[in-house]
């Protein structure tokens, strides 16, 4: 795949360049991991219900395009949507499980090296630009690296084959336990919790309700939090009370 790279002359485009190299070592995994299935195994069930292992890898190839997407409307300063519709999205996930393991293979690697050359040609400044994500919710473009990362590890774990969230580098697990922790908090249907999660060399806490009720208090390691914060996983591996959660999104 092409490597998205990027000068670091100011602050913005240092954490640019860092959150692209972090997309980078992720997707490389992924094109690993989509590799080594084969016919057989890429229509085995994901950890997704209702979606096979073809559906996530799908879906992963069309997230890259919409990304690309955001690119563009980030250099033109015109609006360019992710997706042209939810349905349309949907469809286009649908129709790209029926490939075959080979072509899945060329679709995802195909979409990621056109996000990565968008990225690359983007101007520094061009970072900073507004643009929406996939609900319209309004964010600079930077920001859709961070939310690229988190589709490509969470999916990643959802193939079910060779990576799980204890794989994910603790650099970068931090930052989605971050992502994950703020879309979370202040919603009406999260319980009062406190997560504390020990990274080796420190310790991260994040409330992910403010509220004058008796928070409950979990503890574990970064994979585990992360996976039970996602509904992925259970609470056996973490420490404390840990309550029911909604869906994530």
């Amino acid at each position: 795949m092409v490597d998205i790279v990027l000068g670091t002359g100011a602050p913005l485009a240092l954490e640019v360049t860092t959150q692209l190299a972090a997309v980078n070592r992720a997707t490389e995994r992924l094109l690993r991991t989509v590799d080594d299935l084969d016919e057989v195994s890429v229509r085995q069930p994901s950890l997704l219900p209702g979606w096979s292992r073809a559906h996530v890898i799908s879906h992963l190839a069309r997230n890259a395009d919409g990304f690309a997407n955001l690119l563009i409307w980030a250099r033109t300063g015109i609006e360019h949507a992710m997706y042209a519709s939810g349905d349309d999205r949907d469809e286009a996930i649908a129709e790209g499980a029926q490939h075959s393991h080979r072509l899945l293979l060329e679709d995802l690697t195909a979409s990621c090296d056109r996000f990565a050359h968008a990225a690359r040609e983007l101007p520094e400044n061009a970072w900073a630009a507004e643009i929406a994500d996939a609900v319209g919710d309004p964010m600079p473009a930077h920001h859709m690296l961070r939310l690229r990362l988190l589709e490509v590890w969470v999916h990643l774990v959802d193939l079910d084959h060779d990576v799980d969230f204890a794989d994910i580098p603790a650099r970068e697990a931090e930052q989605l336990l971050e992502d994950v922790a703020q879309q979370f908090g202040g919603r009406p249907d999260v319980p009062a919790l406190a997560v504390e999660v020990d990274f080796g060399d420190h310790l991260r806490t994040w409330d992910l309700r403010g509220t004058t009720a008796p928070p409950s208090r979990v503890r574990g390691e970064p994979g585990p939090m992360l996976g039970w914060l996602l509904g992925r996983t259970d609470a056996r591996d973490l420490h404390g009370t840990a309550p029911d959660l909604p869906d994530w999104l």
